[in-house]
Order: structure tokens, then C-alpha cells, then sequence
């Protein structure tokens, strides 16, 4: 029997239902097997999908021979023929999208491109703000920064003591919607890489900046190949601007 789940595996997406429906119409209701090149293609493309990191690594992720099997549960959808195991996803995705094929081929061809501009973008990131340390560490500092929940911590404290305003440049964008604003400011965590437990990380382990600040702290930190502090990276900034009269 083909290997089509394993241990863990997450259940199919929209978004990925969606590029196994375009494969389906295409294929004109003759389902391809697991060795059909266009199955293999597929297979590779959900395989690269951003989320689902984990699951990816193993084997039986998104397989062949699991696309293939995909493509008969939609033709059971579509037809009544088949197998009769089909995900609610399934049902809900072909009722919404199964009667306009082009527009099924439209949102698959922009969720690919999505995927590879993905793809582009995390390759682009890693070379750029890639520490010294090593990616992994990098990668650890990056998760440590997108917990919602620490910058959600910061963003209450700050504004709790009346100082939401970057600790790099005094930016408050207070000319920014109220509404809005705290969309202006990201968290940076000030301990260098492999210090510090995320679960025991608090609000004094770090820093609030604006986006430019900090995506130029980490710039900087990669250029010079060692930790750079907030007051350190502010110097930098303060000798490069120039000199008001």
C-alpha cells in the first residue's frame, strides 16, 4: 500500500487544496499515479510551502504517492466516484471554486508564485541578517523576536509608562493613527544569540525599535561579525547623520 500519511502529518490547507484541484482539472478527471511528472512536480511545490516547516522534513509529507491520493479524493468530490474518505476542506474548496476552473488556475498560479517569492524572500533574509554565530542561532534570535506574546508584553509596558517610541532613533510616529501605530515597532532582543530561555525571556531582555532600526542593527551585527548594542548601534547612526545647524 502507497505511503500517503505519516505520524503527524498535518491535515491539507486551502491554499494547498487548491493547487491539487488545478493538477486534477488539468489531468481532465484521468487521475495521474505517484510516478507521473506531474504529480512529482507538485509533490516538490507543497513540500515548499512556507508552513509546515517540520513536517516537511519527513518523508511521507506531501509524497507522491499522498498527492496522488489527493486527486482521488477531489475526483470523488467532483464525480461521486471513488473514494468515499474526503476531508471537509475538500467538500468546502470544490463547492466554493469547482465550477469555475480559471479561476481555480488563477489562484494556483498565484499561490506558486507566492511560495517561490517565499522561497526568495527567507533565502534573501537569512544571507542578510545572518549573525556570526551560525544560522541556527540566527534562526533562534529571529523566533525569539516574532513571539507574538513577548512583543504584545513590550508594547502593553511601554505603553503603561507613556514611552512608546523606538530606543534607537526617539521615533514615536505620533503622527501615525493611534489606531495603527504600534504596527510601526518591533521587538529586539538585546542578550546575544544563545543567551536567554524563551520561556524565561521578560521585558527588560528587550528592546523596542522601528522597523528601520532594526533591520539596521541586524545589518550591522552581521557586517561586523560580533554583538552590537542598542547604544552601540545608536553611536554608529548618530556619527553617520549629519550635523544639524
Amino acid at each position: 500500500m502507497a505511503v500517503t500519511q505519516g505520524h503527524g502529518n498535518p491535515r491539507w490547507t486551502r491554499d494547498e487544496t487548491i493547487l491539487a484541484m488545478a493538477l486534477y482539472l488539468d489531468c481532465a478527471d484521468r487521475i495521474p499515479g505517484p510516478n507521473d511528472p506531474r504529480v512529482v512536480a507538485l509533490s516538490s511545490l507543497l513540500r515548499r510551502v512556507p508552513y509546515h516547516a517540520d513536517e516537511a522534513r519527513k518523508p511521507t509529507f506531501r509524497n507522491p504517492d499522498g498527492v496522488a491520493f489527493k486527486l482521488q479524493n477531489i475526483r470523488q468530490v467532483a464525480t461521486g466516484k471513488g473514494l468515499g474518505n474526503v476531508s471537509q476542506m475538500d467538500r468546502d474548496t470544490w463547492a466554493e471554486l469547482g465550477s469555475d476552473p480559471e479561476q481555480v488556475r488563477q489562484l494556483a498560479a498565484s499561490i506558486t508564485s507566492a511560495i517561490d517569492a517565499e522561497q526568495a524572500f527567507a533565502k534573501d533574509e537569512d544571507e542578510e541578517r545572518g549573525f556570526f554565530e551560525g544560522k541556527v542561532l540566527t534562526r533562534v534570535h529571529l523566533i525569539r523576536e516574532r513571539n507574538a506574546g513577548l512583543r504584545g508584553a513590550l508594547l502593553k509596558d511601554r505603553h503603561a509608562k507613556g514611552n512608546l517610541r523606538c530606543d534607537m532613533c526617539d521615533e514615536d510616529f505620533r503622527d501615525v493613527p493611534a489606531s495603527i501605530r504600534d504596527a510601526a515597532f518591533e521587538a529586539h532582543h538585546i542578550l546575544p544569540l544563545g543567551q536567554g530561555d524563551l520561556r524565561k525571556i521578560k521585558v527588560r531582555d528587550m528592546a523596542l525599535l522601528c522597523a528601520c532600526c532594526h533591520r539596521l542593527i541586524h545589518r550591522l551585527i552581521a557586517e561586523r561579525r560580533q554583538w552590537v548594542s542598542v547604544e552601540e548601534a545608536r553611536e554608529v547612526w548618530m556619527r553617520a547623520s549629519p550635523v544639524s545647524v
